[in-house]
């Protein structure tokens, strides 16, 4: 029986499928990952990939580094005494910086990671999901290898595409080289 209240579409094309069934091969020969659920895929009719939950323990994994643009979701569960050094990795995992979230309810917890995720991510959310963001409503945009972080649906968007230019006319011709403060 199919249940659409969780329904989710095929991704874009055959590509986007090959592409992200590797992922998923990779992921499922690790031995540092365990998938939790989903992982499979179906290019019967359309191509589709079950959402997947992979939980990995090693931070350094692809499944940390790589946009798969896919319905990947991975996890590495740490002790309460790395979450610095999780956060510093977090940092440097990915040469991508367009989505962040941390859920927390420690206000000092929270100043300190947005501050250490700075240019990791260029919409960074606290207590909310990191996707499903409306141009025209929030602007959206990522840096490094996300983007420019010019956010979409803002004027600094706008900045993109236009050229400035500056005239100046002065209507008094200037009878001396010198500036009136030089005597």
């Amino acid at each position: 029986m199919t249940d659409l209240s969780v329904f989710g579409g095929a991704v874009i094309d055959g590509r986007a499928f090959a592409k992200l069934a590797g992922a998923l091969d990779r992921i499922k020969n690790s031995a540092a990952c365990t998938v939790l659920a989903g992982g499979t895929v179906d290019d019967g009719e359309g191509w589709f990939v079950a959402p997947t939950l992979v939980e990995c323990t090693d931070p350094t994994h692809e499944v940390f580094s790589t946009e798969y643009f896919g319905p990947i979701l991975a996890v590495h569960v740490y002790e309460d005494a790395d979450f610095e050094s999780v956060v510093a990795q977090a940092d440097a995992a990915s040469a991508y910086a367009l989505t962040g979230s941390i859920f927390a309810t420690d206000r000092s917890v929270i100043e300190r990671v947005q501050r250490a995720l700075r240019y990791t991510a260029g919409n960074f959310y606290v207590n909310d999901k990191p996707t499903g963001a409306v141009v025209g409503q929030q602007p959206f945009g990522g840096a490094r290898g996300s983007g420019t972080n010019d956010k979409a649906g803002s004027i600094l968007n706008l900045h993109r595409w236009v050229s400035p230019r500056t005239i100046k006319e002065t209507f008094e011709p200037a009878v001396d080289w010198r500036y009136p403060h030089m005597g």
